[in-house]
């Protein structure tokens, strides 16, 4: 993507304490020319992925507040953020799923503008061990399918503690084999069945997959900051809504499948309604609720 748009030689805040400019610094340079100035705000106080500190709000919520806390500290117009949600999918509770969200915001033109990204490919697991199964062949084919020691570990005990042993310990960041028999053994030690809980960490540093989505969610956001409205000339112009009904091929019902897209402004009240963008105008009878009832 070339240079573009009215955000050319500007500097944006990207709020994070985990590295996420490493994959977020490259379309926002090659998509509109402008750089990200990381500001390392205590982000843990709107709630952690550990669980120490509980999210109050939802995610784009969060998220907004996050980008809030960086223009604050750094004084910059101009914002960013970057928020995760993980656990089973709505409609296949077996499957896990991510909802990785971006919030841009620009002070100046009283813009916010909000990103998301439903991802299938995460490595969002968790599981309860005893140090007696560091050697078992499931726990093996576990970490290999959670993609340790490239994805990182959260180890803590499982269950009730012992009396006057510490509930709250976390053992973030484990990334070896040893790390994890030692985190394992010391977990085990305040559990009072000998158990303890693995997580995957899923901070953005510690999680490779997760940053990989965060780096497509980042050209996703560019490439609508590219877009100005046609309207009012705003920068942001994109899909935001889905509209289901599209008929039934075989005799015209409306079906749960998109029929249009709506495009608006976030800066103003334009919307425009779009076909869907890979050209289908009708549905299968598979999807049909009177053809397949």
């Amino acid at each position: 993507m070339a240079p573009a748009g009215p955000y050319a030689g500007r500097r944006v805040c990207l709020t994070t304490l985990h590295g996420k400019e490493k994959v977020l610094a490259r379309p926002f340079r090659h998509g509109l020319a402008a750089e990200l100035q990381v500001c390392g705000c205590d982000t843990d106080q709107l709630g952690t992925f550990s669980g120490e500190i509980e999210r109050a709000d939802d995610p784009i919520t969060t998220c907004r507040r996050k980008a809030e806390l960086g223009l604050a500290a750094t004084g910059l117009p101009l914002g960013l953020a970057s928020e995760g949600s993980f656990g089973p999918h709505p409609a296949v509770p077996l499957l896990p799923v991510g909802q990785e969200v971006l919030v841009f915001l620009d002070r100046e033109r009283q813009l916010t503008l909000v990103e998301q990204r439903l991802e299938l490919r995460t490595a969002f697991a968790s599981r309860v061990v005893a140090p007696s199964d560091l050697q078992d062949q499931d726990l093996l084919r576990w970490l290999h399918q959670v993609q340790f020691p490239s994805h990182a570990l959260i180890a803590r005990p499982h269950g009730s503690s012992h009396p006057g042993s510490r509930s709250d310990l976390c053992i973030k960041a484990i990334r070896s084999e040893t790390a994890l028999a030692a985190a394992i053994a010391r977990c085990a030690a305040l559990s009072a069945d000998g158990t303890v809980r693995l997580d995957t960490d899923m901070r953005a540093h510690c999680n490779p997959t997760r940053m990989a989505s965060i780096r497509r969610l980042g050209f996703q956001l560019v490439r609508r900051l590219r877009q100005l409205c046609p309207a009012c000339g705003a920068p942001g112009w994109g899909r935001v809504e889905l509209i289901p009904g599209l008929p039934c091929r075989c005799c015209g019902t409306s079906t749960a499948l998109v029929a249009q897209e709506r495009w608006g402004c976030a800066a103003c009240p334009h919307t425009e309604l779009r076909p869907r963008r890979d050209g289908r105008t009708v549905a299968d009878p598979g999807h049909c609720p009177w053809c397949n009832p």
